[in-house]
């Protein structure tokens, strides 16, 4: 029988913990209990939640005893030493770190695009990096229908992507720019304000950033597609919250650019936007605050044979992070696989 209320904690406080705690709301998903919890930098913390005040307790082992569902939205760290304890007393874990996402015996998920794998759960469930979401929530329809051969993504990252702390360097250094003053650095090595950042994590030995190595590794894994071709580059931008990408892409058969804008559009969670002639085309801007993945700028790559090339918004903080968290939870509820 499926559960009328589900006992909910939210570890984690910053930026993606507090936008799960407002998706749960909008959605009315139906909670019983909630604890807030934090490691120690955090706890003591207060929020008002569903017009309740709540007191951050200190995440550890016994923090978990009667939670039905965790979300982890706090550091790697937090989630290797935490989640087994979750489930150990009980907890079906959804987790947002990247420190289970790779392991063969985690799922991640996307709903729309691979939901049926959160059967193969054994209590931790992992969601997507923010970029990866909004791109194979673009490609799966194009692959059920034509294959997929090869991808090329360049991304354009906002500073939500990085916390709190990012959001606020981009407004004190845009200050600092436009008063004629030198812009303070502190989160990034390099000024974001006005600037473009061709780095997102750490160099690893093959040249690619640790983003870069994510997006390509958790779209194999979402996709099924060990095999597949894909190279990335990520880029930071001075944007406040809103990812895009620009996606090249080869398919297996030739598609033209009005069969993959009617595969996509007929994609749930997928929304066209798709007129260049009238300046209808998504943007950072426009899709922030929404749940759903935005394409437009279809068109044929001349470069290559059987070539498309898209552009995908999506905002990080919702779809790219707790809307997608929350949308496990909710098909965890409806399958009553809590």
């Amino acid at each position: 029988m499926a559960k009328t209320e589900v006992n909910v904690a939210v570890v984690g406080t910053g930026a993606v913990g507090q936008e799960i705690l407002r998706v749960l709301d909008e959605r009315r998903f139906p909670l019983g209990e909630l604890r807030l919890l934090a490691t120690a930098r955090s706890a003591g913390q207060r929020y008002v939640f569903g017009g309740r005040e709540y007191e951050v307790g200190l995440a550890e082992a016994e923090s978990f005893d009667g939670v039905d569902l965790c979300f982890f939205a706090a550091s790697n760290d937090a989630s290797r030493d935490l989640a087994p304890e979750a489930v150990a007393r009980g907890a079906t874990v959804i987790d947002k770190s990247s420190y289970f996402r790779l392991r063969p015996d985690v799922p991640l998920v996307v709903p729309e695009v691979n939901g049926e794998a959160l059967r193969e759960h054994r209590g931790i469930i992992a969601s997507p990096n923010c970029s990866t979401i909004q791109l194979v929530m673009a490609l799966k329809p194009i692959a059920d229908a034509a294959g997929l051969r090869r991808v090329v993504v360049s991304t354009y990252q906002s500073v939500s992507g990085t916390g709190r702390e990012a959001m606020e360097e981009l407004r004190s250094q845009s200050l600092d720019v436009l008063s004629g003053a030198p812009p303070r650095v502190k989160v990034y090595t390099q000024p974001i304000a006005f600037n473009l950042l061709p780095q997102i994590d750490a160099f690893g030995a093959d040249g690619y950033t640790g983003e870069e190595r994510k997006l390509m590794d958790e779209t194999r894994k979402i996709l099924r597609r060990p095999d597949l071709a894909i190279t990335a580059t990520a880029v930071r931008v001075p944007v406040f919250i809103g990812h895009a990408e620009a996606v090249n892409l080869q398919t297996d058969r030739p598609m033209s650019p009005e069969e993959a804008r009617e595969v996509m559009a007929a994609f749930p969670g997928v929304i066209l936007w798709d007129d260049p002639q009238t300046g209808q085309w998504p943007t950072p801007l426009a899709v922030a605050g929404t749940d759903d993945v935005y394409v437009g700028r279809v068109r044929r790559d001349l470069s290559v044979e059987n070539g498309l090339a898209l552009f995908v918004v999506a905002d990080n903080l919702r779809k790219g992070a707790a809307t997608n968290a929350v949308q496990i939870a909710e098909r965890l509820v409806a399958w009553e696989m809590l």
